[in-house]
């Protein structure tokens, strides 16, 4: 039995779109509601598919903001009205304004930040100069937060060296990504019927349509895996990168074998119905797509990038790691399990109970409350 009204905390964020971090930080104020919490998801801007997917004793603060910017003193006045005890921010420029309305607010809020992706790689990818120049302002800013958090151990390294900060100034804490709610999704139909049993085999592949995911390589490479045996291509998510991606299709001739259907609610259905799950990312954080397919049991190929691959799946113990970019190799490693050649490494329980609830909030309430759990 969980203790009651242990506490108000506000979890800060850009919006609810369709992407990893906010299915996490929901899944944190979830974690925390369950153990006695109150929580407020406080927003730049109240918009995108997750606002749906707001567990219900959980208020949304609209700050109404067109630019992140423009919520610095919107926030400042939900921190002096409210006072929450503490404030979660998630992602670079969420976590800078966080830390400089908590300064302005003059409040005793506890700041706890968290950094969801590889800083000094994003960075360098960057197209707007904002972006670019941000480390610099990360730099001289986080220090003044009272907790900071990295998803994974190759994030937090790159944060330190990134920011110049001590690393022992950075805790690792995991996202709680296998919920209860999560198996249940899992266990729903998927109408699309190349997933019946009859049809050839699924691959997977999800994410924001963007330079990051590079599912160019994944197009290639399931084009070789196509020639060689029958098969299907399904990529969830929407982004800027589609037109170029439909574009690639038409080209290679694929344009009866793949389908991407957009944002879906449901993804975990389509990830315990795929053959194999292939992430193909020149870099992460902790991709949390990774770790659902694990949870489902669905075989998994992944690109060895920087950083979470090779964490999550213990060096490959739970599943195939290929070099970044590689066509090649991508293709040979998805060949291998849809013509199911030989051995390959397969998920088990142990690679995915490290990101449960029940593992993972805890370790936040410590970061809530100023405790240090080794």
């Amino acid at each position: 039995m969980f203790n009651m009204n242990r506490g108000h905390v506000a979890i800060f964020l850009a919006s609810l779109t369709g992407g990893g971090v906010e299915r996490v930080m929901l899944n944190v104020a979830q974690g925390l509601v369950e153990r006695g919490y109150t929580v407020d998801v406080v927003l730049q801007a109240a918009e995108g598919p997750y606002l749906t997917h707001v567990p219900d004793r959980v208020r949304i603060v609209d700050l109404g903001a067109r630019r992140m910017a423009l919520a610095l003193l919107p926030l400042v006045s939900y921190m002096r009205r409210e006072r929450p005890q503490s404030l979660i921010a998630a992602n670079t420029y969420a976590n800078v304004i966080a830390v400089v309305a908590k300064k302005l607010a003059r409040v005793q809020t506890r700041t706890v930040i968290t950094e969801h992706i590889f800083l000094s790689i994003s960075t360098h990818n960057a197209e707007s100069l904002r972006e670019r120049y941000l480390p610099l302002l990360a730099k001289r800013i986080y220090p003044w937060a009272d907790d900071i958090i990295a998803v994974s151990e190759g994030v937090a390294d790159d944060l330190a060296d990134t920011l110049a900060l001590s690393r022992n100034r950075i805790k690792v804490i995991y996202n709680p990504v296998v919920t209860p709610e999560f198996f249940e999704k899992t266990r729903e139909a998927v109408e699309q019927p190349w997933f019946q049993p009859s049809e050839p085999p699924v691959i997977l592949g999800v994410g924001r349509l963007t330079k990051q995911k590079d599912f160019p390589t994944l197009l290639r490479a399931f084009a070789l895996v196509r020639k060689r045996h029958p098969c299907r291509l399904v990529i969830l998510g929407e982004g800027e990168d589609r037109s170029k991606l439909e574009a690639l299709i038409s080209e290679l001739g694929m344009s009866e074998d793949v389908d991407m259907p957009g944002f879906v609610d449901n993804p975990y259905k389509y990830m315990a119905h795929a053959a194999v799950f292939a992430l193909s990312s020149i870099w992460e954080g902790l991709p949390t797509v990774l770790i659902e397919c694990l949870a489902c049991g669905t075989p998994v190929v992944a690109t060895d990038c920087p950083s979470g691959p090779r964490e999550i799946l213990g060096g490959g113990k739970y599943g195939t790691l290929v070099p970044v970019e590689d066509v090649g190799a991508l293709a040979k490693a998805l060949q291998r399990i849809i013509a199911k050649e030989g051995d390959v490494p397969m998920p088990q329980a142990e690679a995915w109970l490290p990101f449960t609830p029940d593992v993972v909030i805890p370790r936040y309430i410590d970061a809530l409350q100023g405790q240090t759990r080794e």
